[in-house]
């Protein structure tokens, strides 16, 4: 649980970097890539991602414009990217404006559950890495390259010098 909001953006700042990364490596054709047809295909879990942030945060009581979930999902890569960096830049600007380090102990009703506002902000950020995850492998499906989040990806070992782990 974050106590303080530096605490929060300076982590905050690298994991939403991290996904708007991922998303910038998607292209429109991938956006249809599914485990299975009962399942998300890929551009769903990229715009759960980018509808996430208002999702999240808004049930704490932090205003901001940000995607929302009952809007169709774009057929745009791009599209999804732009979107998740302006929701991103909106929250942020908010949690700035409008909260202090006492606000991430106010309490509110998550998903049936009362949660501190720093732990609102921690499950935010276990929740992307998550799907983040799940988006990693169904884009290595659909051919992608996928960009290192905590060290460098498959492709990217020769830059820093490195051989790839043996598979």
């Amino acid at each position: 649980m974050f106590q303080s909001i530096e605490e929060f953006l300076n982590l905050w700042e690298h994991e939403s970097n991290s996904t708007q990364k991922v998303l910038e490596a998607l292209t429109d054709a991938s956006l249809k890539q599914e485990v299975s047809p009962e399942g998300r295909n890929l551009g769903r879990i990229a715009w759960h991602l980018v509808t996430s942030l208002e999702e999240f945060v808004s049930q704490t009581g932090l205003q901001f414009e940000g995607a929302k979930s009952d809007q169709d999902v774009p057929t745009s890569a791009t599209e999804i990217a732009n979107h998740y960096r302006k929701s991103n830049e909106a929250m942020v600007a908010a949690i700035k404006e409008q909260w202090t380090d006492a606000s991430l102990k106010e309490v509110h009703n998550m998903f049936g559950q009362q949660w501190p506002n720093g732990f609102t902000l921690l499950n935010l950020i276990l929740h992307q890495t998550h799907h983040r995850g799940q988006m990693t492998v169904l884009m290595r499906q659909a051919g992608l390259k996928v960009p290192g989040v905590y060290g460098p990806a498959r492709e990217e070992w020769s830059a820093v010098g490195m051989e790839p782990p043996k598979l």
